[in-house]
């Protein structure tokens, strides 16, 4: 029965990835016709997606609060629903032609993508403790394959012109059933911090202590890089191939939904690197990968070259995301608070990058504006070696399985 239940609830945390996955890669084949549906510049861009990003900060800020005061299941089940409602408001706004309704929809989306977060890592890193396995990168490996499917089916769209709001809200349908399918598996409490830790002056102390944590700050720095090396292209990708190398829409989609099919390969087949060569090794290899592929976006003047080198930006991109969060709920007591924190600096890319990278496109151009992409990436071939510490140190003392620490801080 518990092997059943446990089944039931990773199949349900896979579907909770694919969601978002799905519904944000729809939105972002589609941002060339909704951007000429708003009759919006680059830089008007960036601030349409700024909603984006101060609606995923929010959401990453409250997260770990809720779960503690809540547990992983009513804040996976909120953020949900604001993605799908969020879903519906872009999709008005789009019918509309309101830039500040599609902003609007895009807060509420980046509100319930945020909140949701660190709750569905931390029930990952849940399931991964009860089954001995390696979760949390196949989770994120869902949310890629979300975005596969989701821009395959952009592309389609884009390609016989159906209308993006009807697209949209067609997406948006779908979520709600999946959605109520996998809540049911999900169970109460998981995360949730005793009534006396929230109240006394120990549950206060924690977070303090996690700033103080000096790997986990270089933790935190690896996950604000590879955050924007990923954020950069759902936000940007298609109008960086459009406008920067004079692709056609739907041929720039095609390549976002290149990128999207690398990110899903890396992740879903990293286990087999991460087993062999340890975290640090391949999240050094990552960013070396998303370093070059990116170089090329921005240096090549040959739009099939720039084509192909994306592949390379989002095999870079993959795994070090949720190979950080595993390190950082792995680097010492306190899990949810630290995955918390880790988070939060990653989503700093979401907040500046959008509206940063459309200012410097506006004035300069997309594919020079994504030189700082390339230099933040370039920043996690040095900072690797952050998340491998504790895992080396397990490897080394793994005679004594039975110790405390040991149970206490499972290999991710």
């Amino acid at each position: 029965m518990t092997d059943l239940a446990t089944r039931r609830r990773r199949t349900a945390l896979f579907l909770f990835f694919l969601m978002p996955g799905l519904s944000i890669s729809s939105w972002v084949t589609r941002t060339p016709d909704i951007r000429d549906r708003l009759g919006a510049s680059t830089a008007e861009m960036g601030i349409v997606l700024f909603g984006l990003s101060v609606g995923s900060m929010l959401g990453v800020l409250g997260s770990g609060a809720l779960v503690a005061r809540f547990g992983t299941r009513p804040v996976m089940g909120g953020g949900t629903a604001l993605v799908i409602l969020g879903m519906g408001v872009i999709g008005g706004g789009t019918l509309w032609s309101s830039a500040p309704a599609v902003a609007a929809g895009l807060f509420l989306f980046g509100a319930g993508m945020g909140g949701s977060e660190v709750a569905v890592n931390i029930d990952g890193a849940e399931v991964e403790r009860i089954t001995g396995r390696t979760v949390l990168p196949t989770l994120h490996g869902f949310f890629s394959l979300g975005t596969v499917v989701g821009a395959s089916i952009g592309i389609l769209c884009t390609a016989v012109g159906f209308p993006a709001h009807w697209h949209l809200a067609a997406v948006a349908a779908v979520t709600v059933a999946v959605f109520a399918h996998a809540l049911r598996a999900i169970p109460h409490g998981v995360g949730r911090a005793p009534a006396g830790g929230r109240a006394g002056g120990r549950g206060r102390s924690r977070r303090p202590a996690a700033w103080k944590d000096r790997r986990l700050l270089l933790i935190g720095g690896i996950v604000l890089t590879m955050a924007l090396a990923e954020g950069a292209a759902n936000d940007w990708l298609p109008l960086l191939m459009v406008d920067g190398h004079g692709m056609d829409p739907a041929l720039g989609s095609a390549v976002y939904a290149g990128f999207a099919a690398a990110m899903t390969i890396g992740r879903f087949g990293g286990g087999l690197f991460i087993d062999r060569f340890g975290r640090a090794p391949v999240v050094r290899a990552s960013a070396v990968s998303a370093a070059l592929g990116l170089a090329v976006v921005v240096f090549s003047d040959n739009a099939v070259l720039a084509g192909v080198a994306v592949l390379l930006w989002g095999l870079g991109a993959s795994l070090g995301f949720p190979l950080a969060l595993s390190a950082a709920g792995d680097s010492g007591p306190d899990s949810a608070a630290r995955v918390s924190l880790v988070a939060m600096i990653g989503y700093v890319a979401f907040l500046v990058g959008p509206p940063g990278l459309g200012f410097l496109g506006d004035h300069y151009g997309l594919r020079t504006a994504m030189t700082v992409v390339l230099a933040f990436v370039a920043v996690a071939v040095f900072l690797a070696p952050a998340v491998g510490t504790r895992r080396e140190t397990r490897a080394a003392s793994a005679p004594d399985a039975a110790s405390p620490t040991a149970c206490e801080h499972p290999s991710r």
